[in-house]
């Protein structure tokens, strides 16, 4: 079990952006609806391009230490990369 409160979001988020990211389900993990609807609405319109985001953005997590995650998205609640 992680230390860090938020810290057990980081693993979740960051294989749901990498596999289904374009859905933002890994948005909806981290609180953030709009951004999760946000991203749903950016892949329909490049008609799936924009899935690249949440594969991005999955790495990212995934990279990040436990205490810069929560930091950077639960705590900072960044929207973007």
């Amino acid at each position: 079990m992680s230390s860090t409160p938020g810290a057990d979001k980081k693993v979740l988020a960051g294989v749901l952006g990498i596999l289904i990211g374009g859905l933002g389900v890994h948005r909806f993990v981290l609180g953030d609806a709009g951004g999760g609807l946000l991203r749903i609405l950016i892949t329909v319109i490049t008609c799936g391009a924009g899935s690249l985001i949440g594969l991005i953005e999955g790495i990212i997590y995934l990279t990040k230490s436990d205490e810069e995650f929560v930091a950077t998205y639960i705590d900072g609640d960044k929207k973007w990369f």
